[in-house]
């Protein structure tokens, strides 16, 4: 891979730009869930010994660069100097005179986080001006933000460019596990995609179904492949106009040798009747008020049946609606049978992206898998064969 890694860094005494993805959900203006957090500890730790000045950059949510109260990364600080059981400074900018007098105040191995990078439209742009007034605040730069790594932002691409640049502990544990898993994968290999939109994950699937052995759709991305082979879903979500797009994946996957698996029976709810019964019906039973919300049980049978045939999945996406039992119960279930041979030794798991690192979370099984990514799109863009512009600049 040739990553620059930090143990070829020397920091001590350094001022230490350190790329974070700190995007945690907020609630009540808290942070709700510190997995993110949690995950920069290690590269945070090892710099705070060695006695570098640590300065944490993030974005949080999308102000399109404007400030905006709600958005602002002081709500991080609290929860990360409880984790770290260290103090956290906090600087009300990101560049200019009020983030240059926090970093001046700085003492080797304390830690300053700096405001959103997104209230500034520089950042997004890659503006070479802005990448230039981030990188006059410190000495070296860090990524540790492999979730942000498919962006040539200024805080994950220009700046590499300007200072010495090196991959964060969790930037590079992400990218030598994938490697390791899925470089070399041991057949037959299956994929189960689920989510919403065929469009957000097109080229995801082209790629895969001519690597795959075996590849599982669900999510109402199913139902537009279902739709695209003449079945009618009714008021089920879909994208009617991706169904050309479907045609020519199941098209190349018979080409390539990949078996599709798509759903038999369907979970359903009536959209004029919202309390109404979930019922379980074949494809061919929906009628026009029925919403597909999750894969029905004979589909999780046939998709169990092929796991058990399997030596490696990679999943990506939830089965169904999750948020709203009992719709989770596809992907639960799903779940907890990889879990169980993945904990065996029968089945090699990688799962990433943020909704299926939630429904892991809800399942219990967290760390029951291989590799379990929190990145969506970097994840997604790394799985499609592509070059992510934050990872090409931290390598040799």
């Amino acid at each position: 891979m040739g990553l620059r890694t930090l143990d070829k860094a020397q920091v001590a005494g350094k001022r230490v730009l350190v790329r974070v993805d700190f995007n945690a959900p907020l609630a009540e203006g808290r942070v709700a869930d510190d997995t993110r957090l949690r995950a920069a500890l290690p590269t945070i730790g090892f710099l705070h010994q060695k006695g570098a000045q640590v300065i944490l950059m993030s974005h949080l949510g999308r102000p399109k660069g404007q400030r905006v109260a709600s958005m602002s990364l002081r709500a991080v600080v609290e929860p990360l100097a409880r984790l770290m059981g260290a103090p956290v400074a906090f600087a009300e900018d990101c560049v200019g005179d009020l983030a240059q007098a926090a970093v001046r105040k700085m003492a080797d191995g304390q830690v300053l986080l700096l405001e959103n990078l997104r209230f500034h439209p520089g950042e997004e742009r890659n503006d070479p001006a802005f990448a230039r007034d981030l990188a006059a605040l410190g000495d070296l730069y860090v990524d540790d933000a492999f979730s942000a790594a498919h962006r040539a932002h200024a805080s994950t691409e220009g700046l590499a460019h300007l200072l010495p640049a090196f991959a964060g502990l969790a930037m590079q544990r992400e990218l030598e596990q994938l490697e390791t898993v899925l470089g070399s994968p041991e057949p037959p290999v299956m994929g189960i995609i689920g989510g919403a939109k065929v469009s957000t994950k097109l080229d995801l699937l082209n790629h895969l179904v001519t690597r795959l052995q075996r590849l599982a759709l669900g999510g109402a991305m199913a139902n537009t492949f279902c739709f695209a082979q003449g079945h009618d879903v009714g008021a089920s979500l879909q994208e009617p106009e991706m169904a050309a797009n479907a045609r020519a994946i199941l098209e190349t996957a018979r080409a390539s040798g990949c078996e599709i698996l798509l759903p038999i029976d369907v979970v359903v709810g009536d959209t004029q009747a919202p309390d109404a019964a979930p019922r379980v019906i074949e494809l061919a039973a929906i009628q026009a008020a029925d919403s597909i919300f999750d894969l029905g049980p004979a589909s999780v049978s046939q998709m169990l049946q092929a796991m058990d045939a399997s030596r490696t999945l990679v999943w990506n996406g939830p089965l169904g609606v999750i948020e709203r039992p009992p719709f989770d119960s596809g992907t639960m279930r799903a779940l907890r049978h990889a879990a169980g041979r993945a904990q065996s030794g029968d089945l090699v798991v990688v799962a990433g992206g943020g909704d299926t690192v939630a429904a892991l979370r809800a399942a219990g099984i967290t760390d029951a898998f291989d590799v379990v990514s929190t990145a969506g799109g970097a994840f997604l863009e790394w799985m499609a064969g592509k070059t992510l512009p934050g990872v090409a600049v931290l390598q040799d």
